[in-house]
């Protein structure tokens, strides 16, 4: 029911059966297939609506909250002066699409990227994989220019909060782009005429349903999760979770000293699949790994952000690696977010996606800590890393 509460939450309506009654469905308080079709506005942000007499987007806009600029940008083939009755417009509602007081789901996600697009045709949405339970792991892409940036989110389960930070950063791009704006002091049209940015918000969809109990208890993607965690006592259930279904930690996937790392981790006990630190039997056999791994291949990046938790950190180095530029642009990350820019200590230096991408391209790739705290961090924390790290991601965007 969390979705539903999320959506009742929006919508202004105390309970389920108040909402029922608002929309001229029986209140029986059940989430019916009825109720969740009035509901999923609540949850992408906007309705297909078919204009009624008198109807103009001055009109609208004033009944809904939004700007007439969002019904433009919502609708770019449409002339607002030629509109007909009976002609169906993607309504924008008056609120952001990336709720900030919401854990986060695949599910949720998926309302997000469905209204995301919707609000902002100029979004590109795709799938790099598919997940052992079946989910999709996407991206969304934004901008006309050359300088093409791939920013990751939420590897690890526990780390969560890094998709509504990431993805906030993106819907508020954006709108300024629509209302011709600023981002964190930049030029929003000028960053997307100068850039290309993909973001895959959640690598590892399935670990994150589990650790914020989007997993019903008595499904076998739980049951198999429990018996992995069960070689791993010491590590709380589930929150203590990073690794994908098949406890493979999607960031020791690489090739990128792979073999250090498995060497490294079964030093410290982590030897076979489990909540955390299981290398896997060979780098890239996890398809969310491996999807990441083509997409960045396909894409050939000029910069790569990944995003964790925690530590207010930036790391930016594999191994002595330097690539040209990285440590100026590092230092302008650290200027723009107030982060440390440092060295990655040797038993954590192997295998991630900021190793690879390093030692695969020679071009700057850097994994981003934020926030401080005990993974999962409480959303509480969440307008603080927003307030660090959206100057961080617009100066990634803009380069040196």
């Amino acid at each position: 029911m969390a979705l539903a509460e999320l959506a009742l939450r929006r919508a202004g309506s105390p309970d389920l059966e108040t909402f029922q009654r608002d929309n001229g469905l029986p209140p029986d308080g059940q989430a019916g297939p009825l109720t969740w079709q009035a509901l999923e506005p609540w949850l992408t942000g906007y309705r297909l609506y078919a204009m009624q007499p008198g109807d103009s987007y001055d009109l609208l806009a004033r009944r809904t909250g939004v700007s007439v600029r969002a019904l433009i940008t919502a609708n770019p083939n449409l002339d607002p002066l030629q509109l007909r009755v009976g002609q169906r417009i993607v309504l924008p509602l008056g609120f952001d699409v990336v709720p900030t007081d919401e854990p986060f789901s695949y599910g949720l996600l998926q309302f997000c990227l469905q209204g995301l697009t919707a609000r902002y045709p100029f979004l590109g949405r795709g799938t790099l994989a598919t997940t052992a339970g079946g989910r999709q792991v996407e991206y969304l892409r934004m901008g006309l220019g050359p300088r093409r940036v791939l920013i990751n989110a939420a590897h690890h389960a526990n780390e969560w909060i890094t998709v509504p930070l990431t993805l906030c950063f993106l819907e508020r791009w954006a709108r300024a782009v629509s209302e011709n704006g600023d981002l964190a002091g930049r030029s929003a049209q000028a960053l997307y005429q100068r850039c290309t940015l993909t973001l895959v918000p959640m690598v590892n969809p399935d670990g994150v349903d589990l650790v914020n109990g989007a997993l019903a208890p008595g499904s076998a993607d739980y049951a198999r999760a429990l018996a992995l965690a069960a070689d791993y006592p010491d590590i709380p259930f589930p929150s203590g979770w990073k690794a994908n279904l098949e406890g493979v930690d999607l960031n020791l996937q690489y090739p990128a000293g792979w073999e250090q790392a498995r060497q490294n981790k079964f030093a410290l006990g982590y030897t076979r699949p489990g909540p955390r630190d299981y290398v896997g039997p060979a780098p890239l056999t996890a398809p969310e790994s491996l999807g990441l791994y083509r997409l960045t291949r396909q894409l050939d990046p000029v910069l790569t952000l990944s995003y964790h938790t925690q530590g207010e950190v930036i790391y930016w180095k594999y191994q002595s690696m330097e690539p040209p530029g990285a440590r100026a642009l590092g230092q302008t990350l650290a200027g723009a977010s107030g982060y440390r820019l440092e060295d990655v200590p040797f038993a954590s230096s192997f295998a991630g996606y900021k190793d690879w991408f390093i030692l695969a391209y020679d071009r700057p790739g850097y994994t981003v800590e934020a926030g401080r705290g005990e993974n999962p961090l409480p959303l509480s924390q969440l307008p603080r890393l927003l307030e660090e790290n959206l100057p961080l991601m617009a100066a990634a965007l803009a380069g040196a």
